[in-house]
């Protein structure tokens, strides 16, 4: 954990950044693992690209460079770092000005940081491919995952009939986040039930692409944000077209604004399975890698 632990700063003008001391999502592990393979192309063929691992984060602006005028020594953020190198598991990071936000008041530090790229992925796979609107029946696949969690809110928040898919001890869950529907995979297949919908958001990526037409509604689209294997990923990269896509979100300054207005007004909330200290990283990555965590794991600064 020691280089992990270590103050950084990435290489670009530091008067475009700002210092932070904050708290980490812990996802994105197949970064770390470099798995599947094909990853690698991007994350590095031999060992990771990037040695210090984190994307999102959250904390108190400890200085700011020349030419940032938005934000100021002392003020509550998150951001994501996604685009700009990584580095998220450290005491103090380096970030560019378009990819942070002020933090919304009525959230901690610990569950501002779960929200940047798991709840823009929702944002944008509703509302850039999907188009979401009041009048729709939407369904969200792997709805009590960190992506689906927001998912569902985010749904909810533009009016629509929302369906939650998810294992039989998260119904409850996600009835909480306010889905219409929630629907037990291991005893139903939605993609077999009868029900058609205008969007579907898969954040799993365990169907096909013939499965997903076969539930949608004429002129129904599917946005998919997570895949299981190989052969589904090709599957939406070749077969898909304009109803059904593959989501590569970014997280930008003008969405995390939006989120924070969504959460600001009680609309949508981070749902946080585990909290760890922030020395024990390796351990809530362990947890993750179990691939049974409802909604975020998060790790503090103390």
């Amino acid at each position: 954990m020691s280089d992990a632990a270590r103050p950084r700063r990435h290489g670009l003008p530091c008067d475009h950044f700002l210092a932070l001391l904050f708290d980490a999502d812990v996802g994105r592990v197949h970064s770390m693992r470099g798995e599947p393979l094909f990853s690698r192309a991007t994350l590095g063929l031999w060992r990771p690209r990037h040695k210090t691992l984190g994307v999102d984060i959250a904390g108190q602006v400890e200085a700011v460079g020349s030419g940032v005028t938005q934000f100021k020594p002392g003020d509550k953020v998150y951001a994501n770092l996604l685009d700009h190198g990584y580095g998220g598991f450290a005491e103090y990071v380096s970030v560019p000005v378009d990819v942070m936000s002020l933090k919304p008041a009525n959230l901690s530090f610990e569950e501002e940081a779960a929200v940047p790229m798991a709840a823009v992925t929702a944002l944008q796979g509703l509302r850039h491919h999907g188009e979401i609107r009041p009048e729709q029946k939407v369904l969200i696949n792997g709805a009590s995952g960190g992506v689906g969690t927001f998912a569902v809110q985010i749904a909810k928040s533009y009016g629509p009939e929302v369906t939650g898919v998810t294992s039989t001890r998260n119904i409850d869950l996600v009835r909480s986040l306010g889905a219409d529907h929630a629907v037990d995979y291991t005893m139903t297949d939605f993609v077999r039930s009868g029900e058609r919908y205008d969007l579907i958001l898969d954040t799993v990526g365990n169907r096909s692409v013939p499965d997903l037409r076969r539930a949608l509604a004429e002129g129904g689209k599917a946005a998919v944000v997570g895949f299981t294997s190989v052969a589904k990923l090709m599957g939406v990269s070749l077969r898909g077209g304009k109803d059904i896509a593959m989501v590569s979100a970014h997280v930008a300054t003008k969405d995390l604004e939006f989120l924070s207005e969504l959460i600001e007004a009680g609309k949508v909330r981070p749902e946080i399975d585990r909290r760890y200290p922030f020395a024990e990283i390796p351990a809530a990555i362990a947890y993750l890698e179990q691939g049974h965590a409802r909604g975020k794991v998060v790790a503090g600064v103390a």
